[in-house]
């Protein structure tokens, strides 16, 4: 459902000319990073279920970690240019084109990729310098952080801190940016009388709340339980995990098919027209 939803986003504003407009491209690169974090792990899961290959190398493991925590940094900071478009469009209308031209995104697009490398690159790095136990059981469908740095023998505090200071960095920052961006679109929204364009501002930025409401609660709230919840059981940590990373990217496509209505009208005339 995650892949067929947003490859059928990827293609419809694609064909589409009349799509071709910034909140599209946000949308697109969205829908990019949704794809291969889904990737990144559920192929390697599927063939634990479908024919026992239970077994991953060293470097492997550490590989797929680096792209499942690297690219919902990347979602993350999508998320935030999101914001920042929002408010632009609704409190600088006439200066919209002019501040967020699609170079600009581009770029904030790059920032965001970058920041993700630099920052993530070091927890593979870290552990690829450590000793490994003599139980090498990941009790997980990939190979989390956490769950990799439980199976070391040697000091992981430096993993350990590290791999939570940077969670919460990126989550205290990206928060705050979106809460600050929604602050003064709320102040904005506050100062118009007319009722019509209050909601008409309101249903604009209803979609992208709903990606905030899926994506950071979900998430925080998984890596906290894995790092301080030793009390839960151990297929609680899992399904939380996959919740986390499987449910938003099939929710994201429905979510703007639904508040967007030109990108709805133009899914459903391009599935008529294949039938």
């Amino acid at each position: 459902m995650a892949l067929l939803g947003n490859f059928t986003v990827l293609v419809v504003v694609g064909k589409e000319k009349f799509l071709y407009k910034l909140m599209y491209l946000l949308l697109c690169m969205l829908a990019l990073t949704d794809i291969t974090t889904s990737t990144s792990f559920m192929p390697k899961a599927l063939c634990i279920f479908w024919f026992n290959l239970k077994s991953i190398t060293l470097k492997g493991c550490l590989t797929q970690m680096f792209f499942f925590h690297a690219l919902p940094n990347v979602h993350s900071a999508i998320l935030v240019t999101m914001a920042f478009d929002r408010y632009v469009a609704i409190c600088s209308p006439l200066r919209y084109a002019t501040i967020l031209s699609n170079a600009r995104i581009a770029k904030l697009g790059l920032v965001g990729l970058i920041r993700a490398v630099l920052f993530l690159l070091p927890l593979p790095l870290l552990l690829s310098r450590q000793p490994f136990c003599a139980n090498h059981i990941i009790p997980h469908t990939y190979c989390d952080h956490m769950a990799v740095v439980k199976m070391s023998c040697g000091d992981i505090t430096a993993s350990r801190v590290y791999g939570l200071v940077i969670a919460f960095i990126f989550i205290l920052c990206d928060v705050t940016l979106i809460g600050l961006s929604y602050g003064l679109i709320i102040r904005a929204v506050l100062r118009i009388s007319s009722k019509k364009a209050n909601n008409k501002a309101i249903n604009t930025c209803s979609a992208h709340i709903w990606l905030i409401l899926m994506s950071y609660p979900l998430g925080l709230f998984s890596s906290l339980t894995h790092r301080f919840g030793q009390g839960i059981a151990p297929h609680i940590h899992v399904i939380l995990s996959n919740v986390t990373y499987l449910i938003p990217p099939m929710l994201n496509p429905i979510i703007y098919g639904v508040k967007t209505k030109e990108l709805g009208d133009k899914v459903v005339k391009n599935i008529c027209r294949i039938h």
